[in-house]
């Protein structure tokens, strides 16, 4: 199983209609789709509570694009708690987010399923763009 470290940074996804261009400021994910961008920034203060999203990452990052059933181990879980998620994929692991207020549950059902869930005070601090 794996050892997922819930991330201090708290996130918001923000779909952007008929945006095609980053928006200025600090994000940490961007997806283009003919409806619009889609944005995975750190919340700020002016993001209510309900908005909010909490995010998982595989603490020991890096078992290549070619290791099945990694993703499916946590999102497979999380569907049974019918706890709803928000995946960015990089290069070396998977950005798992969750419904803030849906923390606890997602703790439950990932220990139940056999992950070790661990802090991580890493802040995913993104640079600023303009």
């Amino acid at each position: 199983m794996l050892r997922l470290g819930v991330l201090s940074t708290v996130f918001v996804v923000e779909r952007l209609a008929g945006t095609r261009e980053p928006p200025a400021g600090a994000w940490h994910a961007l997806v283009r789709a003919p409806e619009g961008l889609t944005v995975v920034r750190e919340a700020g203060a002016e993001i209510a509570a309900e908005d909010r999203w909490t995010g998982l990452y595989d603490v020991d990052a890096g078992h290549g694009l070619d290791t099945p059933g990694l993703l499916a181990s946590v999102v497979g879980p999380l569907a049974e708690a019918e706890v709803p998620v928000f995946v960015v994929s990089t290069y070396d692991a998977d950005l798992v987010l969750v419904p803030a207020r849906r923390t606890d549950d997602m703790v439950v059902a990932l220990e139940a399923a056999g992950h070790e869930l661990v802090r991580d005070d890493t802040r995913w601090d993104a640079p600023a763009r303009s």
